[in-house]
């Protein structure tokens, strides 16, 4: 392979296979990284992603295929070997050890000795790490304990560990999926920084606004084959789906075929100081009402008082004609108000119970009598959803922390929808999960309102709110200021109202 000194290519892949139990998990992928490049990487989950990532990482071996790093084999026989050849991977779930300082993480297992390596120099230590952090732009003090940081700095502090391995090849796995929009735009900065410095960046997001942010190059995998490369700008999201699902967009949000039904959902100057003031909107049956909105709209903390987690400072609420404002979730429940959250790991699940236990968990009652629960009948109806929903497991029994982001998705809506609501809410529904799983939770949601449901489905990602819902309630500053009908939806016309003024 003729690659010259002049040429920029730091990485190049050709036919890398891997199977595992026989099953092709890697086919023939290509892949080819330059200096100075962010290079997302795209693709569903099984697309192969991972498995390619821990390759490079060192993490697992390959069955056959070439890898060359600088124009030279490489076949990296551990982490350490990976490291020590400057690829560095940060995992979506980061692996600080929380107890240590930063300087201790920072240097942990290559620390700065005294005394023939007798004693570690932990001021040579914090002198470095403050030199690394402050190459970043990273006010954070060496001494602090990482336990104490937030996110963000952790994944800031790995940044540092990672350039302090030397390294010239960074990978990120999902780096903003714990951080807020403000974190987020504060790792880009360090992202275009590190890029200005040569460092080439593999990027794995789900987050297609983020891909188009950054990426310089993007690659996408499909059911473990390469399908295309190119540069960022000659995709838009449309032709990018269509390359990650390999079918047509008009395929991917389904059509309203259904008739809009009666008002059954009435809210009236409803108001939680100082997070919103005076929403009012009615919902029909099989009707899927966007709410949508900058960040710091109040989405999210109006949800939370119609769901009874918070109080309300005053207006009213109406369910099929009775006041219907809850003051606890219990109450939601009883009155037919269901939510899923837009972090289904802290509110909507117990990711260490099994498939089973957290869906039948808000409705025991029915499958109870005198204190005990009927096993049968609650594993009779927690199948029969769990198949309508399609949730992929081996069993029911199986915990939700090993599921997928989109199966964990399914279960939290699965949980909601087992105490029958007339109205269920829906915070980010789609958030952290891959474009397939994305489709299948788009095709629930209209399921779900053709069925009568009424839908108030809540998102950052306007081509869902666009694609998905019959009417759009716009939130700017905590006010309503548009409640848009199905013909006046657009991209423009929400930014326009979302806007403040």
């Amino acid at each position: 392979m003729d690659m010259t000194q002049g040429n920029q290519t730091i990485l190049k892949v050709t036919g890398l296979k891997k199977s595992f139990g026989g099953i092709k998990v890697l086919d023939h992928i290509s892949f080819e990284l330059r200096k100075g490049e962010v290079h997302a990487l795209m693709g569903e989950n099984g697309a192969g992603k991972s498995t390619f990532m821990k390759i490079l990482a060192g993490l697992e071996k390959p069955d056959s295929g070439e890898i060359y790093l600088d124009g030279h084999p490489f076949r990296p026989a551990s982490v350490l070997a990976s490291l020590q050849a400057g690829i560095s991977m940060i995992h979506q779930e980061l692996l600080a050890v929380p107890e240590l300082t930063v300087a201790q993480n920072l240097f942990l297992g290559k620390e700065h000795t005294r005394f023939g390596g007798k004693w570690i120099d932990s001021e040579k230590n914090n002198e470095e790490a403050a030199r690394w952090l402050e190459k970043l732009g990273i006010g954070i003090s060496p001494a602090a304990k990482m336990k104490s940081l937030s996110v963000a700095e952790m994944q800031m502090v790995e940044m540092a560990k990672a350039l302090s391995n030397e390294a010239r090849i960074i990978i990120m796995d999902e780096p903003t999926s714990a951080l807020s929009d403000r974190e987020a735009e504060r790792l880009f900065g360090i992202i275009r920084e590190l890029r200005g410095k040569g460092v080439a960046i593999i990027y794995i997001s789900h987050k297609m606004d983020e891909i188009f942010r950054i990426a310089d190059t993007i690659t996408v995998f499909r059911d473990g084959r390469y399908i295309d490369s190119r540069p960022a700008e000659e995709y838009d999201a449309t032709s990018l789906i269509s390359v990650m699902v390999g079918r047509k967009l008009q395929d991917i949000f389904p059509q309203n075929t259904a008739e809009k039904g009666a008002i059954i959902y009435s809210v009236k100057n409803l108001s939680r100081q100082p997070a919103f003031e005076n929403i009012s909107f009615d919902l029909h049956a099989g009707e899927i009402l966007g709410v949508s909105g900058l960040v710091g709209a109040g989405r999210t903390e109006m949800a939370r008082v119609l769901y009874g987690l918070d109080p309300a400072d005053s207006g009213e609420v109406w369910l099929h004609g009775e006041s219907a404002l809850p003051d606890s979730p219990q109450t939601a429940i009883r009155k037919g108000i269901g939510y899923v959250s837009e972090d289904r790991k802290i509110i909507g699940l117990i990711t260490k119970l099994s498939i089973l236990k957290n869906i039948s968990l808000s409705s025991l009652h029915r499958y109870s009598r005198y204190g005990w629960v009927n096993s049968s009948e609650e594993k009779l109806a927690v199948s029969k959803l769990a198949q309508q929903l399609r949730i992929k497991a081996g069993s029911l029994d199986q915990r939700v922390e090993t599921l997928s982001g989109g199966n964990q998705q399914k279960v939290a809506i699965a949980k909601v929808l087992m105490a029958k609501p007339k109205v269920i809410i829906l915070d980010e529904p789609t958030r952290g999960i891959d474009i397939g799983a994305k489709i299948e939770i788009y095709h629930l949601v209209r399921q779900l309102a053709n069925e009568g449901l009424g839908v108030i489905l809540i998102s950052s990602e306007l081509p869902e709110i666009i694609g998905l819902c019959d009417r759009v309630m716009v939130l700017s500053q905590g006010r309503q200021s548009a409640l848009l009908n199905r013909s006046q939806i657009s991209q423009e016309e929400i930014m326009y109202h979302a806007v403040p003024r």
